[in-house]
């Protein structure tokens, strides 16, 4: 095998291996009642640039060892250290700090050990809402082929490990994963070797991304970076429906704007400032599906928004399909989406060609 065989090589292992990690299997559905998801992507070249993932907190995650460490926490946290011990935790560490002060109290340090501790009660409580929510993670990187599936796979790898922190510190996701995550794809100063910067063209890494929560009554909390907003349809009106994202916040993709007081904003040059971090009043959208209401997530390699064409053929789908289950409505737009490539190939416009997901979420109708 010469170099160029070995190079061609290498990359289509590298191409399966992110295949493999960015795309879930069906056996990791969550599964609550009332609620049904399904989706499925295909990709445009041999990797795939979209990114799509399931995640049912009680099976990715150990809740009840965590609510229980933090239940420990709360009380540990009340107990004064004996002199001359080692500190337990941070508690503890902290303490000791304020103990070196010329101005310190016994009071300061009960105070501050009954804060930190009802902070690990609330935590606890917190925990215990995850039993019954799933999430639904949407990546659109920019572009496709191998370039496309690592930046997405930077998203995934960067998320997982700032819900790991969060977990511990909040017992929930905050703002802060999300402002993590757009950080790391933005465009640094000191030039970190970047997938897909190129120094001449400026060219960056940016994908959209929307994060999703859903509980089996039908509540879904998003959090929409760059993506478009998804429709609802409706299974009693026979189509799309507007849904009202009322306080809803549509930021830009991820990589392209950084707040201007977050502490390393002079290290990043952005296109865009934002005058603060996220908050939680950002995020707090909550939309109730109704009973047979489906809502459509995917990317513009499915729809782009600009065809009238399109979006009937996609809403007759819907309409020939929204009794059946959320997988055969997935496969239903993909096969239509494939469809759509062929007449792109026909015409010479293959390169319009792109990354290709359907992410179903369906409430499930009483007579279902």
């Amino acid at each position: 095998m010469n170099q160029n065989d070995d190079g061609a090589a290498e990359s289509s292992s590298i191409d399966e291996y992110l295949g493999k990690r960015l795309k879930p299997v069906e056996g990791v559905i969550p599964r609550f009642a009332g609620i049904e998801m399904f989706g499925n992507s295909i990709p445009a070249a041999n990797a795939d640039g979209d990114l799509f993932e399931y995640i049912n907190f009680q099976h990715r995650y150990n809740i009840d060892a965590r609510i229980e460490r933090a239940s420990k926490l709360a009380v540990q946290f009340l107990e004064p250290l004996a002199d001359g011990l080692e500190p337990r935790n941070t508690v503890d560490a902290h303490v000791q700090w304020l103990k070196a002060k010329s101005d310190y109290t016994q009071h300061d340090a009960t105070r501050y050990r009954q804060a930190k501790s009802s902070k690990q009660t609330r935590i606890a409580e917190t925990l215990q809402e995850l039993y019954t929510t799933a999430v639904v993670l949407l990546v659109d990187a920019q572009g496709h082929g191998t370039i496309a599936a690592r930046i997405a796979s930077t998203v995934h790898d960067t998320f997982h490990t700032a819900m790991l922190c969060e977990l511990d510190a909040n017992g929930k996701a905050t703002a802060d994963v999300f402002e993590i995550i757009s950080l790391r794809l933005a465009h640094s100063v000191s030039a970190r070797s970047s997938l897909g910067f190129d120094a001449e063209s400026n060219s960056r890494e940016i994908a959209t991304m929307v994060y999703g929560e859903i509980l089996p009554d039908g509540l879904f909390r998003l959090v929409n970076v760059g993506h478009p907003p998804p429709p609802g349809f409706s299974a009693e009106y026979g189509r799309f429906m507007d849904i009202e994202w009322d306080r809803m916040v549509q930021f830009p993709s991820l990589g392209l704007e950084i707040p201007e007081d977050h502490a390393d904003r002079s290290r990043y040059v952005p296109l865009m400032l934002r005058p603060t971090q996220m908050t939680t009043a950002d995020l707090d959208e909550i939309t109730l599906m109704s009973s047979g209401e489906i809502i459509f997530l995917y990317t513009d390699g499915v729809f782009d928004g600009s065809g009238e064409r399109d979006k009937e053929e996609i809403e007759r789908i819907f309409r020939d399909c929204n009794r059946k289950p959320a997988k055969d409505i997935c496969n239903g737009n993909l096969a239509y989406a494939l469809i759509s490539d062929g007449l792109l190939r026909e015409t010479g416009q293959a390169d319009l060609i792109d990354d290709e997901t359907v992410f179903i979420i369906k409430r499930l109708d009483t007579k279902d």
